[in-house]
């Protein structure tokens, strides 16, 4: 079995007040290395067998479509992994 990724991110333009709120608890817990958090998603979509172009295409019109709002947010990346054992 293998798993298509899709990671969708808030537009790099646009504030992301998840990742703001991540970043001010880090700082307050002492954790001061970091300048900016962002969060995003990621969507796990399992195949049967071996992943096809096909699924790969529907993998990325579903990405654009319906995971993602493309008002605020940016289909980062849709990609193969194997599944874990």
């Amino acid at each position: 079995m293998a798993i298509i990724v899709v990671e969708v991110m808030p537009k790099r333009e646009l504030l992301d007040p998840a990742g703001k709120a991540v970043l001010g608890a880090l700082h307050r817990s002492g954790i001061n290395g970091f300048h900016e958090v962002r969060l995003g998603k990621r969507f796990e979509l399992h195949v049967e067998g071996a992943v096809t172009d096909a699924h790969l295409a529907d993998a990325r019109t579903m990405a654009n479509d319906l995971l993602s709002n493309g008002v605020i947010e940016d289909v980062l990346d849709v990609r193969v992994e194997d599944s874990p054992a």
